[in-house]
């Protein structure tokens, strides 16, 4: 996916590390701000991989570092839920400024917290979605574990979280002592989807029942069995990616998505520096590419293996069509197939001269499914090298290409 590095200012004068995830060869549609765990990062497998999730169904994605963590400016010690909360106002506002308001907010774990403060105050955000959220923003103190009393009295202690030392003053405790969590979710107005794990055991499940009984309509609940606080499983994020992409669209009025034209049947657009190429098939709508290798993007079949899935597909089809007018125990097809350049000496002049050439070389195994004799297999055999693109690949073809004038009413 297309992945833009960003930075944008917050309100006390920080600037913030961030990157944009886009869609490919599309215009990103919703933006959604993206709020990592307590003490994480935008990297965070959880963050890549919801996001991954969302650019595939055509949204853009900002996930960034809250100040003083990861590549973002400040000192975590002097931020709080706050400022945390002010961080996302400042994301939404570079996405208003830079490409659209951001209709959709994402947080995790503390990040949901802050997520559901920060959207009571966005007025562009429509949906909220919390991912192994607490209900309240001070139950993230239990990660300080014995460390509050000296807190308390010293005003800051070293707390190990996750393996890493920071700094926590009495001011970041004094802060969510003060959020009012009630009301804000209570009176939030606006589309919530509470994501949860069964076996969380950093928050516990409770939490999102009590953000849930909360909240009102449009409200939903989706568990994430099997999940840990994390998401360290790349599947899971990605899942509720997917899930998140699905549900939003419910509450979001999405705009026509303009579909290639043409009066033939098919037609391609390519356009940038890569290879990435859209098809507009009919109705159908799809991606093609090159692999790495040759410097694509691999993020589609190149046009060498549609030519192959062509003559799979047709295989296969015409093969079903066959055994269901002979009434054929045929129940499935399985159609393997490769596609090469086969070194050729002609049996003409090239090889009296000694010169090399080459034939297109298909190689096409079928596997049949059903309780199917010889003789049928025999027939079916038969069958597949008469499929109709089969013979137009072997048949002499004949092209007609010209250039169309872009700028038909101005000729040259």
């Amino acid at each position: 996916m297309p992945t833009q590095k960003i930075s944008f200012t917050n309100k006390r004068g920080y600037n913030l590390s961030a990157k944009i995830d886009l869609p490919l060869k599309k215009n990103p549609f919703p933006f959604v701000i993206f709020a990592h765990v307590f003490t994480g990062n935008k990297n965070l497998v959880a963050s890549k991989h919801i996001s991954r999730a969302l650019t595939l169904n055509g949204f853009g994605v900002l996930r960034f570092d809250f100040t003083g963590l990861g590549e973002s400016e400040g000192d975590f010690a002097d931020t709080n839920f706050s400022s945390n909360v002010e961080d996302l106002e400042s994301a939404a506002k570079y996405l208003a400024e830079h490409y659209i308001a951001p209709s959709v907010i994402v947080g995790h774990s503390l990040g949901g917290a802050a997520a559901i403060f920060a959207a009571a105050r966005i007025s562009s955000i429509n949906a909220v979605v919390t991912i192994g959220a607490p209900s309240y923003p001070e139950h993230v103190t239990h990660l300080l574990r014995n460390k509050r009393e000296e807190i308390e009295k010293n005003g800051c202690a070293q707390v190990d979280i996750g393996g890493r030392k920071f700094t926590i003053k009495k001011q970041f405790l004094d802060d969510l002592q003060g959020q009012e969590h009630v009301p804000v979710i209570e009176n939030l107005g606006k589309a919530i989807l509470v994501m949860h794990s069964p076996q969380d055991r950093v928050v516990e499940i409770e939490n999102a029942a009590n953000i849930y009984k909360l909240a009102k309509h449009p409200k939903s609940f989706v568990t994430l069995d099997g999940a840990n606080h994390m998401l360290t499983d790349k599947k899971d994020a990605f899942y509720a990616g997917n899930v998140i992409a699905s549900w939003v669209k419910r509450y979001i009025v999405f705009p026509v998505d303009e579909k290639l034209e043409t009066e033939k049947q098919v037609v391609v657009k390519l356009e940038g520096d890569d290879f990435t190429t859209e098809v507009q098939a009919g109705k159908h709508a799809y991606i093609a590419d090159e692999p790495t290798s040759v410097g694509g993007n691999d993020f589609g079949p190149s046009p060498y293996d549609l030519l192959i899935s062509s003559l799979g597909t047709c295989t296969a089809m015409t093969l079903k069509m066959y055994a269901r007018r002979k009434k054929w125990p045929l129940d499935e097809v399985l159609v393997h197939l490769n596609y090469a350049k086969e070194q050729n000496y002609t049996t003409h002049q090239e090889q009296v001269e000694n010169k090399k050439s080459y034939i297109d070389l298909f190689e096409r195994e079928i596997e049949l499914i059903g309780d199917l004799d010889k003789a049928q297999k025999k027939r079916l055999l038969e069958i597949a090298n008469k499929c109709p693109v089969h013979k137009t690949i072997s048949s002499p073809s004949k092209f007609v290409t010209k250039i169309i004038d872009a700028e038909k009413d101005n000729p040259q």
